[in-house]
């Protein structure tokens, strides 16, 4: 396979992993400079190789986070997700709640009853009565999302 067909094809490996580095331009170490094995898209190997900079060739963290196109807290993100997890921590992953957590089983029964018995009843008017009952904060967003869930389920 010609280089620039290889290219294209990790790339969009990459891309379709979420490893794809979305500012490739700002890798200026000069290890990305040279050859082939060095991959500036490579956000796993960039990241990689900044923290071993700092570590074993005792550059400034401050030196090492620019060189590979990051700040210093990503740099200390890194570090402590590469400590925790390996190399599988330096993965790029959402951060925070995976779904609606607020929103559990026993607050989304309670606004199904509300619902049940006034459907004018709107978002933002089922968010002040589970704050009321539940004292948890719900956007109104998240509650016609739920809903929308919920009636999918029941069909």
């Amino acid at each position: 396979m010609p280089k620039k067909a290889a290219k294209k094809s990790k790339r969009d490996a990459l891309k379709r992993h979420g490893t794809l580095n979305p500012h490739p331009r700002a890798v200026t170490d000069p290890l990305f400079e040279t050859g082939d094995f060095f991959d500036r898209d490579d956000t796993v190997q960039v990241k990689y190789e900044m923290l071993r900079r700092v570590t074993l060739d005792k550059q400034s963290v401050t030196q090492s986070a620019t060189a590979f196109g990051f700040s210093r807290p990503t740099y200390y993100q890194a570090e402590a997700d590469f400590q925790q997890d390996g190399l599988f921590g330096l993965l790029p992953e959402k951060r925070g709640p995976r779904q609606g957590h607020k929103l559990t089983s026993e607050v989304l029964d309670f606004v199904m009853q509300l619902r049940a018995t006034d459907p004018s009843l709107r978002a933002l008017d089922l968010a002040a009565a589970i704050q009321e009952r539940f004292a948890i904060k719900a956007h109104p967003r998240s509650i016609e999302r739920a809903l929308r869930r919920q009636e999918k389920k029941h069909r």
